[in-house]
């Protein structure tokens, strides 16, 4: 009978056949090109790269190892060199509102011509501007201007003296201006003079001061005209001597910006700032040293000029096609950067030179790729870049967060222009929890590029899994690989996928192995990587990993943890689970034991009792009250108390891999027909009693036959699985060289009856016409001890 259901040796693991391959060592193949098993992927990121619509933003999603990053990062650098270079972009002084700096694009490498070229005029600008003001041309018109003024002046003051005169009075030309003073004998009057004056004498004064001041005020009015006129000649002169220095210049700049409407507007408004401006550039820096407070009077004409500096903001001139940022730190101002602030006198103050351009500047034109983890742990960050993408332009703003700084001046620089492509790297998990909880997501990431974990070993992957090894090999300068050694790398990658016809995507996984592999060969002081390298990587990658495990099998040893691997015993099953730590997993198998007594509470879980069991654990045991009560409560109640326990389990357990396993036991300890201690079971089980499918079936086994090996191999032992994990099987030689010789047995079944069958030696059991069960069988046996426990409680009831 146990014939019947053992795995075919044949069957335990897909064998590479190496005799397949064109070539002696990877050398002898063509390096690998992008990515294997991707298709999906590589389409949908294809696709989104090259749709220029809003909101066509890429989600890659997918486990670490899967080669999502470096995929990504290659196909968009390819995708970038295709495209032109975006423009430089600038910030400059606004004239007009100096609290919203002008923001301006140029072609790329331009932007470094346009600052240097303004940062020469205004330099040339401080240096020509001053001699302009020295030059004997100036000096004449300006003098010319000087006496035409003063002559007009001294006749109007002629004219005022002739009227004063004739009040008593005469006018005097004094600091604070044209003063009146009183006359006597045709001479000023003193001041003593003044004060020996009677009342009379001065309410006389008084009187004629009043009407001279009436009859003169028209003078007067003409005499500040005149004043009036006289400054603006002389600024009209100042502008008309540095208009053509200055015209010449910045018309000279705008013509090699002829189509760039707005750094032509921008030199307009420079012009007519300089212009505005020019007793700045007139000072004489010797005579400023003469001041007693030199050194603040050049600081602050050197802080004047900072206007006409030029901010290069964002400089393209050194790359070929698209930017390509990759931000490690995603911050709130790392994505859509900043102002910064400088201490001025304890006070902290800013300008347009301190404006910070972020990532989304950086890729600006190109390419930005974000970590979703990062991003998504960055407070503020994911709604900035949502607000971002949203109106398609970068708005620097600040968080208004206390700094212990009075800021006295704040910028709202100009927005610019966003055209960019983000691509957020994240896990399934974190994709479906944006998709499902965050409405703007779906409308700004609207291609999602999926990467599979596993690919089909197929001849074709087998063959790129080979030419992927090569290409490794010249990139990083490893040993190249014996056929032999491609063979074990493709059996490892099936034992990764856990899948006999798939190979994992977790490239890093099986890279490690090259790694490690091409160390060991190096040891040997081979020239190549051999069977017997890889094979040595692998069992010391195992080494590295599992003292947990080997703690655990001491304690099976020790006879610490209780486990019976022969006999048979009535109620007692073993259990296989799979634990570990970190990156290494193993399988641990646990005693399984089943009380069964008169009563109405059912199947009770201890573990569920002291909350040591996970949901999906529970469900699997409820599953069992529905099989239980299918099977024998037909005619009458079920009338049943039993607990189920994994013994000396502490640390918990969840999952559904061990309910046909307890229900064997449940049936066991019913019936009282004992269960084979030497057979482990794994295995999930629905209410019909089929058997269904579980993961980790290696470790399982593997964990098993460890400590079987441990207490004495009979011959006798084995593991029985559901047999739709057999093309799950990728077992190690040692196990499957012990099937080989018979000492370890792998079996696989469909359901329940089979199951129960192979482990207690005894038919499961039919039902004929009157719904009962072969006699003898277990399933009969069954019966009977639920039908005695329900004439117990009809009995008790009455």
């Amino acid at each position: 009978m146990l014939e019947n259901y053992k795995v075919p040796v044949e069957k335990l693991k897909n064998k590479c056949d190496i005799s397949c391959f064109d070539f002696e060592t990877t050398l002898d193949l063509y390096p690998l090109q992008g990515i294997i098993g991707q298709k999906r992927a590589a389409e949908a990121l294809e696709f989104g790269l090259d749709i220029k619509k809003k909101g066509y933003n890429i989600f890659v999603s997918g486990q670490s190892g899967t080669g999502r990053n470096s995929y990504t990062q290659s196909i968009t650098e390819k995708k970038a060199e295709t495209k032109e270079t975006p423009d430089d972009w600038l910030y400059v002084h606004n004239f007009k509102n100096p609290d919203s700096p002008i923001a301006l694009n140029v072609k790329s490498g331009m932007g470094k011509v346009l600052k240097k070229e303004i940062e020469n005029m205004i330099e040339l600008f401080k240096k020509e501007i001053p001699k302009v003001f020295t030059s004997k041309e100036y000096e004449n018109q300006k003098s010319v201007l000087i006496q035409q003024f003063q002559n007009y002046t001294q006749e109007t003051i002629n004219h005022l003296n002739e009227i004063a005169k004739e009040y008593g009075f005469i006018f005097d030309q004094t600091d604070r201006g044209l003063i009146s003073i009183p006359l006597k004998e045709g001479h000023p009057m003193s001041e003593e003079e003044y004060r020996s004056l009677g009342p009379d004498e001065i309410e006389e004064l008084r009187k004629n001061s009043a009407k001279l001041s009436l009859e003169t005020i028209e003078i007067f009015n003409k005499l500040r005209s005149l004043e009036e006129e006289y400054r603006e000649n002389l600024k009209k002169l100042d502008e008309k001597m540095v208009l053509d220095i200055v015209n010449f210049n910045i018309n000279g700049l705008q013509k090699k910006f002829t189509n760039n409407e707005c750094v032509i507007k921008y030199l307009d408004s420079l012009k007519g700032d300089i212009i505005e401006h020019i007793s700045k550039f007139k000072t004489d820096k010797n005579q400023e040293m003469s001041n007693p407070f030199a050194m603040l009077q050049m600081r602050s004409s050197e802080a004047f000029f900072d206007r006409y500096k030029v901010n290069l903001f964002i400089d393209n001139s050194d790359k070929k096609g698209a930017p390509i940022i990759n931000e490690t730190n995603p911050s709130y101002y790392n994505l859509i950067g900043r102002v910064e602030y400088k201490n001025e006198l304890g006070v902290m103050k800013t300008d347009f030179t301190q404006i910070k351009p972020g990532a989304l500047h950086q890729a600006n034109g190109g390419y930005l790729i974000l970590q979703a983890k990062d991003l998504l742990t960055n407070p503020f960050a994911w709604n900035a870049l949502k607000r971002t993408l949203k109106i398609n332009q970068i708005v620097i703003e600040g968080l208004d967060k206390q700094v212990g700084y009075v800021v006295t001046s704040t910028l709202k620089p100009q927005p610019i222009p966003l055209d960019i492509k983000v691509i957020i790297i994240g896990d399934p998990y974190t994709y479906s929890l944006l998709y499902n909880y965050d409405e703007d997501f779906k409308k700004l990431f609207k291609i999602m590029a999926d990467f599979d974990i596993e690919m089909d070993r197929n001849e074709e992957n087998v063959y790129k899994m080979a030419r992927f090894i090569a290409a490794h090999c010249e990139k990083e300068g490893l040993k190249h690989f014996e056929k032999s050694a491609v063979g074990r790398i493709i059996e490892y990658s099936s034992r990764l996928a856990d899948n006999q016809t798939k190979l994992s995507s977790r490239f890093n996984q099986v890279v490690e192995i090259l790694y490690e592999a091409d160390r060991f060969a190096e040891m040997m002081d081979e020239d190549v990587v051999k069977l017997e390298h890889v094979e040595k990587a692998i069992l010391q990658k195992v080494y590295r990993n599992n003292k947990y495990e080997e703690k655990i099998l001491e304690m099976f040893d020790e006879g610490t943890l209780l486990l019976d691997v022969d006999g048979e015993k009535v109620g007692e099953i073993n259990g296989l689970a799979v634990t570990g730590t970190g990156e290494y997993s193993f399988g641990k198998p646990s005693k399984i034991t089943v009380a069964t007594y008169r009563g109405k509470a059912g199947i009770i879980n201890i573990e569920r009792e002291v909350k040591k069991s996970g949901s999906i654990h529970d469900k699997g045991v409820l599953i069992l009250n529905g099989y239980i009560g299918e099977k024998f409560a037909q005619k009458k109640p079920l009338s049943l108390s039993a607990s189920i326990v994994f013994e000396q389990l502490y640390s918990g357990v969840d999952g559904d891999s061990a309910s046909s396993t307890e229900l064997y036991a449940l049936l066991s300890s019913l019936s009282g027909v004992p269960i084979k201690q030497y057979i482990a079971v794994t295995g999930s089980v629905n209410q019909r009693g089929e058997i269904q499918p579980i993961g980790g079936v290696n470790e399982k086994i593997e964990g098993f036959f460890k400590v079987c090996k441990l207490k004495g191999i009979t011959g006798k032992q084995g593991v029985m699985i559901p047999h739709q994990n057999v093309k799950n099987l990728m077992l190690s030689d040692e196990v499957i060289k012990a099937v080989e010789n018979g000492m370890f047995h792998i079996y696989a079944i469909k359901t329940i009856e089979e199951g129960i069958e192979i482990l207690t030696g005894k038919e499961a059991g039919t039902k004929n016409e009157d719904g009962d069960y072969t006699k003898g069988s277990v399933f009969y046996l069954v019966s009977k001890k639920l039908e005695e426990f329900a004439k117990d409680e009809e009995k008790d009831s009455k």
